[in-house]
């Protein structure tokens, strides 16, 4: 009999058919990872341009809002420890199947939109990398179309290749965020860091401070998602009453303390009208930070993998959240169908990259940062998912287990929703262009819903309801 099942249960695990093989060091370093990539690589800029010099504000305060958040999140997971996170809880305390079938898809959506931002920012690190012309639109938008179908050939071979990218590129992504303290740190000490523009709140648009911070968290937020994505992770992790909140906090609290420093030494280093301008901004920072040192010239390779990361793990999870859906009929079923040879949705996959392509373009070709539209949208789609969460957890308190698991102060989840909520809205300046793209996203669901529902009734005479709303990730099929 060998050694895990003769381990005793201990408290917060429930039985399960998954080996519980993960580890604290190992959630952790999935958990950063998952957080760490496009995010900082690509809006530091972005963000930089909305408050000036002060660019650490806005990813701490998204930083805030993604930790009292992560408390719902561990409540919930420790809770009901199962791989369809969001939509789970929204169907065990709402139950109605409509609303988490939207969350489902505006998770998958906010999947899209992320592994698009992506791409984007790939095709603008390897222009910049190899000294292209960064202002041929034709260029960027054929590289990043380029990327997306070669992400999607990657999630078709088989999700096994696309874990093992992922634990090499985690590697990069965070060797890269390191490499640009290291040169901060660097240049600090020779005298040419400029801490004054740190603390320089200076907005382009006739905006006070507090509308420019907000307006500015809205899109740094893009950097501190991911951490959503652990909660897959709940059967298979060792001990999760005590492990994921040690580990999820401790994680969170490595990439914002990153965050913040990258956002500071880009600043010191680099005025704020230069960061903000293109795609690369770190790259300026490691260019300006080391100019006697070839690392310049290697930064862009950095950030292209670093990206490259974001849009194998999203473009794998909105593909899956896509067959899960239609295997249980409420999505048109083709959307379900497997590769025989390589036991792989290939259908949700060519789905999922169609959409992607076709954001890609869109924006690229439009005036305007396709980043930042991106990014922005990924965050607005997930932000609505974090109120729903946050509410949700008040609600399950009236559905108690005969198991110990992790209780979050009641104040947090009322805080996380109210917070999450604001940054939805208009007020904080969000773009309007990331509404439209929302909008069309969700719309595309509801007509796919709609569809489905007609073809239940008409042709096989069935309901149209998520029969098993905790297999909705797919993954117990495909492998």
């Amino acid at each position: 009999m060998s050694t895990e099942v003769e381990r005793p249960e201990v408290a917060g695990e429930e039985s399960t058919e998954l080996k519980r093989a993960i580890g604290p060091k190992l959630l952790l370093l999935f958990i950063v990872g998952d957080i760490l990539g496009t995010g900082v690589y690509a809006l530091t800029g972005q963000v930089a341009g909305e408050v000036g010099g002060a660019a650490w504000a806005p990813f701490l305060v998204a930083f805030a809002i993604a930790m009292v958040t992560a408390f719902s999140y561990l409540e919930l997971v420790t809770k009901y420890p199962r791989a369809a996170g969001a939509a789970l809880y929204t169907h065990k305390a709402f139950g109605i199947h409509f609303v988490t079938f939207l969350v489902a898809f505006t998770v998958m959506s906010s999947g899209i939109t992320s592994a698009s931002t992506a791409s984007k920012a790939f095709a603008a690190n390897l222009v910049d990398g190899f000294g292209l012309d960064s202002e041929s639109t034709g260029l960027v938008l054929g590289i990043a179309v380029a990327f997306m179908l070669l992400v999607a050939a990657v999630n078709v071979r088989g999700v096994g290749e696309s874990v093992r990218a992922n634990v090499v590129l985690t590697c990069v992504e965070l060797s890269g965020l390191l490499l640009v303290i290291l040169v901060g740190v660097y240049a600090a000490t020779g005298g040419k860091a400029d801490f004054s523009r740190v603390v320089v709140f200076d907005t382009s648009r006739e905006r006070n401070v507090f509308l420019a911070v907000t307006a500015a968290t809205a899109l740094a937020f893009f950097a501190m998602v991911g951490f959503e994505d652990a909660v897959n992770m709940a059967e298979e992790t060792h001990d999760p009453v005590r492990t994921f909140p040690r580990m999820m906090i401790t994680g969170i609290g490595i990439t914002g303390v990153i965050y913040a420093l990258v956002a500071v030494f880009a600043v010191a280093l680099v005025p704020v009208g230069e960061l903000g301008e293109g795609d690369t901004p770190l790259t300026k920072v490691v260019s300006v930070g080391a100019p006697g040192l070839p690392i310049d010239s290697v930064m862009p390779f950095i950030a292209m993998f670093a990206v490259a990361n974001s849009a194998l793990i999203n473009m794998l999870m909105a593909s899956r959240l896509i067959y899960g859906m239609a295997r249980q009929e409420v999505l048109p079923p083709v959307l379900g169908r497997v590769h025989s040879g390589r036991r792989t949705p290939w259908v949700a996959i060519v789905f999922t990259t169609v959409i992607a392509l076709g954001l890609i373009t869109l924006v690229t070709t439009n005036d305007g940062s396709a980043v930042a539209a991106l990014g922005g949208t990924t965050a607005l789609l997930l932000l609505g998912v974090f109120t729903v969460v946050n509410v949700a957890v008040l609600v399950l308190r009236r559905d108690p287990i005969d198991r110990d698991h992790f209780v979050t102060p009641t104040a947090l989840p009322v805080v996380g929703a109210l917070v999450c909520f604001f940054f939805t809205l208009p007020v904080t300046g969000r773009d309007v262009v990331q509404y439209e793209i929302a909008g069309w996203l969700l719309a595309l669901g509801v007509v796919l819903w709609a569809l489905t529902w007609s073809a239940n009734r008409a042709l096989r005479g069935k309901r149209t309801y998520l029969r098993d709303p905790d297999e909705l990730s797919g993954d117990e099929t495909v492998n």
